[in-house]
């Protein structure tokens, strides 16, 4: 592990999984918190008061501030005379859907426009068949569109992995190298970001030797722990003014524990207890149609039933 990491950092890389907040304590024990409390730190203030409306992504606030407080000390460092060099910010984003990618993207495009390193700060999202054209010449062309619409903000290619599923004949590969052209062009006019499945990312890195020196940034979504996702169904539930019974609640815990058991390589974490809770009461209003039962408390609480149907008799347990 120490060999890979120096040899990572021999080619400015660098590889951030995020880990538990348990592991980064002692690395941070010593800040003062009110330091970041002072106006000029409004930016980041900003940005970590809407990671704190999310359940979870506690390691993404350590991630998000290292990059902050990285450019922070570069104006600092600029003010003093000393160098600055600008650093390529590309990205690789790995982990299973519902795990926070296109939410931090986002974010970090925010802070990078407050930061003066984004002109615009916007976030273009984008997958294999907005990249890929039908015939030769094609994609190129809709690539080329797609960075001209991303400059002064960030790219966003979600299941990048795709592009490369076709061999060499693909115009996937084409959709490739107009990328990499226009990393090298305009190497600071934009961020580019390739987003996945943990296993499908470290595939299409391999199979392509030149692209992983081009993002020195890489990034690990673990999945949520059945907690956090309890903590989030618990979230969603309240604000549409619903509530789960005490045996709705143990059914919650049994379906995800069972789904990430069976699923854990492509679980869609928060996706998935939003489909499953939208299912849920969707399947309350039949039985409360079918019961004749509308009181308030009727209307309000989720049974164990509900969930049960939702879960069953549904497409929930397939991968989403």
């Amino acid at each position: 592990m120490e060999k890979q990491a120096a040899r990572m950092k021999k080619r400015g890389q660098i590889n951030v999984v995020l880990k538990k907040p348990a592991d980064q304590q002692a690395l941070h024990s010593h800040q003062d918190p009110d330091v970041l409390q002072k106006p000029e730190h409004t930016a980041f203030k900003q940005i970590q008061q809407e990671l704190d409306a999310f359940v979870g992504l506690q390691n993404i606030k350590q991630f998000m501030k290292e990059i902050y407080a990285w450019l922070y000390m570069n104006h600092k460092r600029e003010h003093e005379g000393l160098k600055t060099g600008k650093q390529v910010l590309h990205m690789v984003f790995k982990g299973n859907p519902g795990t926070g990618k296109t939410t931090v993207a986002r974010l970090i495009a925010k802070l990078f426009k407050e930061m003066g390193v984004l002109e615009k700060g916007h976030l273009i999202e984008a997958e294999r068949a907005d990249l890929v054209g039908e015939y030769i010449g094609h994609t190129a062309q809709k690539t080329r569109e797609l960075v001209k619409k991303s400059l002064g903000g960030i790219l966003f290619v979600d299941e990048a992995y795709s592009l490369a599923r076709g061999g060499e004949k693909d115009f996937g590969k084409e959709a490739i190298d107009t990328l990499v052209k226009a990393m090298e062009d305009q190497q600071h006019a934009f961020v580019l970001i390739l987003a996945g499945y943990p296993k499908e990312m470290e595939r299409f890195l391999k199979l392509n030797p030149g692209l992983p020196s081009r993002f020195p940034l890489k990034v690990t979504f673990p999945n949520y722990t059945v907690a956090e996702l309890l903590q989030m169904a618990s979230k969603m539930i309240k604000e549409r003014e619903y509530q789960l019974d005490l045996r709705a609640e143990e059914t919650l815990k049994e379906f995800l524990i069972l789904t990430k058991e069976k699923q854990e390589e492509h679980f869609s974490n928060g996706r998935f207890i939003r489909n499953l809770l939208e299912r849920a009461i969707r399947s309350q209003a039949v039985r409360l149609l079918e019961e004749g039962k509308y009181e308030r408390d009727d209307l309000m609480t989720i049974k164990s039933i509900d969930l049960a149907n939702a879960f069953y008799h549904s497409d929930t347990r397939s991968t989403e």
